[in-house]
């Protein structure tokens, strides 16, 4: 996406979350604070000032969803737009919790464990990915393969990725709960999207339905034609999606 959304006259800036990828990876607390979304957008806000822009518009898919929400909610001076893909707030996961989402969503309890998921995970990474599947190093492109073999072999990365799960069920739980009882809500225009050939709507409906309870200024948005990973399945529709929301 990155290539077109420059073309249509963006500058893209596409960061790791902290613990992901070559991100640093800070030392945790008993509550997982420090992989806590609020701390994340704090990173993006720094990173995107460092790079000379103090106000920008945020997209985030899935666990990066979670993070532009929370850029966006914490930081409304520095946000322009926000585009969440294949994401509704945590808590609003968490208060729908019955049999068939935790079945469907079961990793997020899994991850939440102390030390187990770390042990499963790096006792054989490729296989708990699926990494070394037939066409996978293809379509994921051989440098951005290495990269994620990298990751997923470093214990640390691992570990690191779980905290940000951790995180999720403990006090990023407690900040939504904290700006839905305060009253507090998006302001800046906000854009939904999410899979078609995914779950999210089939768990819990239109997603539109549930954001419109934390924005002020819903635009809209819809299913894109793709499997989970929406940008790099159908990245044409994504950037179509995208680009005239931006210019909004």
């Amino acid at each position: 996406m990155a290539p077109q959304l420059v073309a249509a006259g963006h500058t893209v800036v596409c960061p790791d979350l902290r613990g992901y990828g070559r991100s640093s990876k800070p030392p945790t607390t008993g509550a997982h604070a420090p992989y806590s979304k609020r701390v994340m957008a704090g990173d993006v806000v720094a990173l995107l000032a460092r790079l000379g822009h103090q106000r920008f518009a945020v997209v985030g898919h899935d666990r990066g969803s979670y993070v532009a929400f929370r850029t966006a909610m914490d930081h409304p001076d520095a946000v322009s737009h926000l585009a969440v893909l294949d994401c509704v707030p945590i808590v609003e996961h968490l208060e729908r919790t019955d049999a068939r989402f935790a079945t469907a969503w079961w990793h997020w309890f899994f991850f939440a464990q102390p030390d187990k998921p770390e042990r499963a995970i790096s006792a054989d990474p490729e296989a708990w990915y699926g990494s070394l599947a037939p066409g996978r190093a293809a379509a994921m492109g051989e440098e951005n393969h290495a990269d994620h073999l990298a990751a997923i072999r470093d214990p640390a990365t691992v570990h690191a990725m779980l905290e940000d799960y951790r995180a999720g069920l403990g006090v990023d739980r407690a900040a939504e709960e904290e700006d839905r009882a305060a009253g507090r809500r998006v302001t800046c225009p906000t854009l939904v999207l999410w899979s078609a050939r995914d779950d999210l709507a089939e768990l819990h409906g239109d997603p539109r339905a549930i954001w419109a309870a934390w924005t002020t200024d819903l635009r809209g948005g819809g299913p894109v034609e793709s499997g989970h990973h929406m940008a790099e399945d159908a990245p044409d529709e994504l950037v179509a999606a995208l680009v005239p929301f931006l210019s909004m």
